[in-house]
């Protein structure tokens, strides 16, 4: 999940790891500081984007939103012109290690190849249903959604976003361990080329065919998404497993309409849908841990909620996400939208909190896991 969904894909059965430092004397940065202005400049690039979509085209309203971003990559990058450079002792390569990926194969806006730092906190895990922890504090969530803040469909190239208005508090996302209401912003899917894997998240390392994300910002503290997502509680996932079985009949007016959002970049306007009609009926069970996007900038901002109980969606149902297309219909060679998932995380000392109690209630019944890892990548 991230902001523009650009998507990096991996192998569930390599975890990054992220290479050892030493440091000499130089006038260059550390790698977290150029995380930060990567990230900086990665959403100045993103926030125009948006805005123009948008309609925005006040010059005196661009200049008031970008300057102060403008202004933070600034000192970023003049604080940290001099000082220490920070060499890795070994490269990482591309299938073994989240914190490298070429950038030409996960936005047409990047080229070449791009190192970026791994953290503490990064998504997607593994849930190891024992391991997790009760929290009898974990409050039951809830949902607050507005229908009519429905907006469009666009597929980015990566996914399809259904976006929502998120300029006021008519679809918020509250209670369980947020500390504040929390506006909804989009959503998205995570999805495989088969039945037998697509989901970013597992259970037990079992693999789901695919997995929703409903995106949500701090509107409390933050006046914009493009800043929210920056700081470390900006933004609150909520994260869906889907499994094949009877068609979802709330989720067919969107499969219905996907067909008009194909191509790469292509819109269509979608008014009136309610998201919580992809919620499970049990809400209250549910994992929350502190992680990260799952696609670049891949900022630890996110407070992650996992429903433990799947929706049900019929194969059709899937097969029309897999017809999307990750290609423009001008390109020669088309691609089918299909993998769009980031390899698995390690833990890192982080503990998973549940809703409920592991011991006293069954592990989810699922399909078993797929007979060997699911592919590298997707294009």
């Amino acid at each position: 999940m991230g902001l523009d969904t650009l998507l990096y894909h991996g192998n569930l059965n390599h975890i990054g790891q992220v290479g050892q430092i030493r440091s000499e004397q130089t006038t260059c940065h550390s790698p977290e500081d150029s995380l930060r202005i990567f990230q900086s400049i990665f959403f100045i690039i993103i926030l125009f984007k948006r805005l123009f979509r948008l309609g925005v085209h006040n010059m005196v309203t661009l200049t008031a939103i970008v300057a102060p971003m403008g202004r933070q990559l600034l000192r970023q990058f003049s604080k940290h012109t001099r000082g220490q450079r920070w060499i890795p002792v070994r490269r990482c390569n591309l299938s073994a290690c989240s914190s490298k990926f070429v950038l030409s194969h996960v936005h047409p806006m990047w080229q070449g190849t791009l190192a970026v730092p791994g953290g503490d906190r990064q998504s997607p895990i593994d849930i190891a249903v024992r391991k997790s922890v009760f929290d009898p504090q974990l409050k039951p969530l809830t949902f607050q959604y507005d229908p009519r803040t429905c907006q469009q469909i666009w597929n980015n190239g990566y996914s399809f976003l259904v976006e929502y208005d998120d300029t006021t508090d008519k679809s918020i996302l509250s209670g369980g361990p947020l500390q504040d209401a929390y506006r909804l912003c989009q959503f998205h899917f995570h999805w495989g080329e088969s039945n037998a894997w697509g989901s970013e998240h597992t259970v037990d390392r079992r693999l789901f065919p695919a997995e929703l994300h409903l995106v949500h910002w701090n509107a409390e503290k933050y006046s914009l998404f493009e800043e929210a997502v920056m700081e470390e509680n900006g933004l609150a996932v909520i994260g869906v497993f889907l499994k094949v079985g009877k068609r979802h009949e709330g989720l067919q007016k969107l499969v219905d309409a996907l067909p008009a959002v194909r191509h790469k970049d292509s819109v269509v306007e979608f008014t009136r849908f309610d998201p919580a009609c992809l919620l499970p009926t049990n809400t209250h069970d549910y994992w929350a841990y502190p992680g990260s996007l799952t696609t670049p900038p891949l900022s630890e901002s996110v407070s992650w909620m996992i429903m433990k109980q799947p929706i049900e969606v019929s194969h059709d149902q899937l097969a029309v996400f897999r017809s999307l297309l990750f290609t423009s219909a001008e390109e020669e060679v088309q691609k089918s939208m299909v993998n769009n998932f980031r390899v698995q995380q390690a833990l890192r000392g982080r503990t998973v909190s549940s809703s409920f109690s592991p011991f006293l209630q069954e592990e989810p019944q699922e399909d078993p896991p797929a007979n060997g890892p699911r592919p590298d990548h997707a294009h």
